[in-house]
C-alpha cells in the first residue's frame, strides 16, 4: 500500500455545514466483542452479500460526509492482493485524544476507538451528522474485525497519520507518515479467509451500488478502479435521481420527454424528500424507493405517502379538466401504468421493518411526503398541461380497459 500517492485530497466545501466533527463527537455504546464469533448479526451473512457489504460499511460513512458537506470525491479501488480500498476527501476521521470515564478507553487515539470499539461513531452524534446512512450502521469497527487486516490513512490538521491492525487488533499504533494540507481518509482492507467461504470481489456488483449511490447523491464523483484488471469507470450526476430516471427509461417510449422532479426540506422534522418520475408506454409500474440511500425494497410509509398522493392529485387535475369520463375514475394501479419513479428520504431517525429490515416504518415520513408530493405534483400539473393530460389519459385509459374487461 502507497502512503502518498494514493492519500485522500479534499474538495471544495459546501458553505454553512456542521464543522464540529470532533473528537468529543464520536459515542461509544458497546464493546466489540462476538463480532468474529457471529457475524451475521453484524452484516447479515458471510456469502459474496455480506463480503460486498464491507465495502458499503465503509463508504457509507463517507456519503455521511458527503450528506453533511465535507465530501465531494470517493475512490474505490480493488487490489491483485485480493484487499480493497476506499478513499475520500472528507475532513478525516479524528485522532486526537478520546475522553471517556472508562479508564482502557479514554486517552487513546479517537480513530483507534472508532475501528476497535462497535457502535462508536459519529453517526450517534446528531451534531456532526444530520442523516446517516447505512443498513446494519455499524461501520468500521466491524470490517476491522472480519478482515485480515487494516490499514487507514487520515490527512488532518496538516499531517498524515497512519494506523494499522489485523483481526481487529491494532499491529501499528497511530503514527505521522508526512505534511498533508487537504484533508481525507483511506480505509485499506483484506477480508479474512476465515470468515468468508469467498474473499473474491466482484467489480459488477460494486459497481452498480457505487453508480446508484452517484445518483442517489448529486454533485459527488465516485470513482472505481480494478488494478487486477485495468478497468475503471467515474460516476457524476448533477442531475441526481432525474438522472437515474433517464437511465432506466433509455429506449423506450416516452410519454413525456423531461422527468417531473423537486424536492422538498422540512428543516424542523430534518426530513427531506426527493422525486423523479416519468411515464413511458408500457403497462408496468416501477418505482424504486430508498431511505438514506439504502434501497427499502419493501417499501414504507414513503411509499404509501407517495402513491396516496400521486393518485389524489391526478384524479384531481383529471376531474378538473374532464378528462373522466362518467364513473369510470381511475384508481392509483391504473393511474401508475407505465410510471417509473424515484422516491428518496433523508430521515434523521429511520426505523426499519420488515424480514429483511428494508422496509421503513416512521409514520411521520408518510405525512410529510404526502403533503409534499401532493403540493409539487399539483404545481407541476398546472405548469405542464399537455404533459399532465397525456399522463392523466393514459390512467382513464387503463380504467376503461379494466372495466371492460
Amino acid at each position: 500500500m502507497t502512503t502518498s500517492d494514493n492519500a485522500p485530497e479534499s474538495g471544495p466545501q459546501a458553505e454553512n455545514v456542521p464543522h464540529n466533527y470532533s473528537e468529543s463527537s464520536i459515542k461509544v455504546l458497546e464493546g466489540l466483542e462476538a463480532v468474529r464469533k457471529r457475524p451475521g448479526m453484524y452484516i447479515g451473512d458471510t456469502t459474496s452479500r455480506g463480503l460486498h457489504h464491507l465495502v458499503y460499511e465503509i463508504s457509507d460513512n463517507s456519503i455521511d460526509e458527503h450528506m453533511a458537506g465535507r465530501c465531494s470525491h470517493i475512490q474505490v479501488k480493488l487490489y491483485s492482493d485480493g484487499s480493497v480500498s476506499i478513499a475520500d476527501d472528507g475532513s478525516g476521521i479524528p485522532v486526537g485524544p478520546y475522553s471517556h470515564s472508562n479508564p482502557q478507553l479514554n486517552g487513546k487515539p479517537t480513530v483507534e476507538i472508532v475501528m476497535t470499539v462497535l457502535h462508536a461513531g459519529g453517526k450517534f452524534d446528531h451534531d456532526s451528522y444530520k442523516v446517516s446512512g447505512g443498513l446494519h450502521g455499524v461501520g468500521a469497527s466491524v470490517v476491522n474485525a472480519l478482515s485480515e487486516w487494516v490499514e487507514v490513512e487520515i490527512a488532518r490538521d496538516g499531517k498524515l497519520y497512519a494506523i494499522s491492525f489485523e483481526r481487529g487488533i491494532v499491529s501499528e499504533k497511530l503514527h505521522v507518515i508526512g505534511e498533508r494540507h487537504k484533508t481525507g481518509t483511506k480505509v485499506q482492507f483484506k477480508p479474512d479467509p476465515d470468515m468468508f467461504p469467498d474473499t473474491e470481489y466482484k467489480y459488477d456488483i460494486l459497481q452498480a451500488r457505487l453508480r446508484e449511490l452517484a445518483y442517489l447523491n448529486p454533485g459527488l464523483t465516485i470513482t472505481i478502479e480494478d488494478e487486477r484488471d485495468g478497468k475503471s469507470e467515474s460516476f457524476c450526476y448533477p442531475e441526481g435521481i432525474a438522472a437515474f430516471i433517464k437511465n432506466i427509461n433509455e429506449g423506450k417510449n416516452l410519454i413525456h420527454e423531461e422527468p417531473v422532479y423537486f424536492r422538498v426540506e422540512d428543516e424542523a422534522l430534518n426530513l427531506v424528500v426527493e422525486v423523479a418520475m416519468q411515464y413511458n408506454d408500457s403497462y408496468n409500474e416501477n418505482i424504486l424507493t430508498f431511505c438514506n440511500n439504502i434501497n427499502t425494497i419493501e417499501g414504507g410509509t414513503h411509499l404509501s405517502g407517495f402513491k396516496t398522493a400521486m393518485t389524489r392529485s391526478l384524479n384531481t387535475y383529471a376531474r378538473n379538466n374532464n378528462l373522466v369520463k362518467g364513473d369510470s375514475v381511475p384508481t392509483g394501479d391504473d393511474l401508475r401504468e407505465g410510471m417509473v419513479a424515484i422516491v428518496s428520504v433523508k430521515v434523521q431517525e429511520p426505523q426499519f421493518e420488515g424480514q429483511t429490515k428494508t422496509k421503513l416504518g416512521n409514520a411521520e415520513v408518510e405525512s410529510f411526503v404526502n403533503s409534499s408530493v401532493g403540493q409539487k405534483l399539483a404545481s407541476w400539473l398546472e405548469e405542464h398541461p399537455a404533459d399532465g393530460k397525456k399522463i392523466c389519459q393514459k390512467g382513464v385509459m387503463a380504467a376503461q380497459a379494466r372495466e371492460a374487461a
